[in-house]
């Protein structure tokens, strides 16, 4: 998915294709989550189809639950988006900064290597 070390860094064009691509990438994921929290909220909580993604949405991002929970089947599920929640966060956090990272690790290199800064000899 990204160039190997010996190649040269992508143009500026190219690369903001690939940012978007990841954003578009994490977009996804994140309305995927949000699917699975509005379900099983709608079909396990019991609360309307609005509820449900109040609850989702404010669970995903990070805020907490909006309506009270009166069956174990449903603390469960909010007890476990709750935690895949967070898991995601981290994903998706990864996705969106990979390729910025990757090129400033590419270019450092690219950079070390053409210099000859890179001589670990003492």
């Amino acid at each position: 998915m990204f160039e190997h070390r010996a190649q040269p860094l992508l143009p500026r064009a190219t690369f903001l294709l690939r940012v978007a691509l990841h954003a578009g990438v994490a977009l996804g994921i994140i309305a995927g989550a949000l699917a699975i929290g509005i379900f099983g909220y709608h079909g396990l909580a019991g609360l309307g189809w609005i509820d449900a993604t109040v609850n989702a949405a404010m669970i995903l991002g990070g805020m907490g639950p909006v309506n009270e929970l009166h069956t174990a089947a449903a603390k469960l599920f909010a007890s476990a988006y709750a935690l895949f929640s967070g898991l995601l966060f981290l994903v998706v956090a990864g996705v969106l900064f990979s390729p910025i990272v990757h090129r400033f690790a590419h270019r450092f290199h690219l950079e070390v290597s053409a210099g000859g800064a890179a001589d670990d000899s003492p």
